[in-house]
Formats: structure tokens, sequence, C-alpha cells
């Protein structure tokens, strides 16, 4: 009997002997890592910047424009930017966060000359529009009109419509170009270029008959 118990035992060892220990997952990189694999081109180092850094980016965003789209496409645009230009990134030379920073001074710098270039195309537009000649009764210039109109549609648009309409018209980009901007599809732009044309062209012929009437 002794000699069954000391052989199952025995055997009990054997078995758990083989069996691999418990082991914790790793555990996830700290920022510098993070910041490596990033420049590496590494997409979960990327996922990881946005789940750490994105409430920083977001904030200087709000503080820029207030709570609202602006602040967020500001905030999708640093991550789109700093991902597509990530060859521009040195470990060495600086921690990732504190070049997000930068890359979102450059976006919130860039939607401040966008707002501005579209408050000064809408005032001149006006300022032309009330200098037209007057004939029988108050007229309105057709290609005047459709400008105000155009713009008043475009504060209507989400994202990404807006941006690729105004990256097309404001700032004269091809649709391949406007791709490497956004970092979206080449279809993708002339899928939402179209659809918004569409769009705004309804919206026109409604608004422009109403206004010219």
């Amino acid at each position: 009997m002794t000699g069954l118990l000391e052989q199952g035992t025995a055997r009990v060892g054997r078995v758990a002997s083989d069996v691999e220990p418990l082991r914790d997952p790793d555990p996830e990189p700290d920022d510098a890592e993070v910041g490596r694999r990033f420049a590496a081109g590494d997409e979960q180092a990327l996922a990881w910047a946005y789940e750490r850094f994105a409430g920083q980016i977001h904030g200087m965003a709000v503080r820029a424009f207030g709570p609202g789209p602006d602040a967020e496409d500001v905030t999708q645009q640093v991550f789109v930017s700093a991902w597509t230009g990530r060859a521009g990134y040195r470990p060495e030379q600086g921690p990732l966060p504190a070049w997000l920073v930068g890359v979102c001074r450059h976006k919130i710098a860039d939607t401040w000359a966008r707002r501005d270039r579209q408050r000064r195309a809408a005032e001149a537009a006006i300022t032309e529009a009330r200098s037209a000649p007057q004939t029988t009764g108050p007229q309105v210039d057709t290609a005047v009109a459709d400008r105000v109109l155009l713009l008043g549609e475009l504060e209507q648009l989400g994202q990404p419509q807006r941006g690729i309409i105004e990256l097309a018209f404001f700032e004269d980009l091809t649709h391949t170009q406007i791709a490497d901007r956004t970092g979206l599809p080449l279809g993708t732009v002339k899928s939402h270029i179209r659809r918004t044309l569409e769009r705004l062209r309804s919206r026109l012929e409604v608004d422009g008959a109403a206004l010219h009437a």
C-alpha cells in the first residue's frame, strides 16, 4: 500500500513539473518605447499613443476653439498627420508627446488660417454684393450670391467632407494631393468630393432660387 502511494505521489509530481507556470501578460511599454515603435511604423504604437496622449492634444484644441467639431477635427488631424509623417520624428531628439504637441500647434494654426480665409472670402463677397450697381430694383450678382451660399453650406458639412472640399477649392489641391494630405484612400477622396458636390448643388439650387426670386 505504501508503495502504491509513493508511486502515485511521484506521478503527480512529474505531471506538475511538466505544466508551464502561468505568466502575467507583457506590460505595456513605457512612453520612450512607444515613441521608438511609433517611429518604426508599429501600428500598435499608434494605438498606444492615441490612448495616452489624445486627451492632452484635444485639450489644446479645445483651448484654441472651444469644445465642438473644430477641436475634434484638429485632434484627429494631429494623429493622422503624425502617423503619415512619422519619418520626421526622431525619438532621440525628444519624447513623442512633445512632438505631437508641435504637430498640434501647426494644425491649430492651419485651422485659424482656414477660418480667416473663409471670413475674408465671405466679407469680400458681401462687399461686392453691396457695391453691385442697382437697376430697377435690388439685385444680387449670381456668382457673388452663389459664393456666399457656398460658404454657408460648407459650414454645415461634417468632416472629412468639409476639409476635403476646402482643400480642393480653397487650396486648389488635386485629388491625389488631398489623399496624401489627409491620409485617406484616393477612391474615398473622389467619392466624398462627388457626393458632397451633388449635395451642395442641390442645396444651392434651392437656396439660390429663393435668393434670386
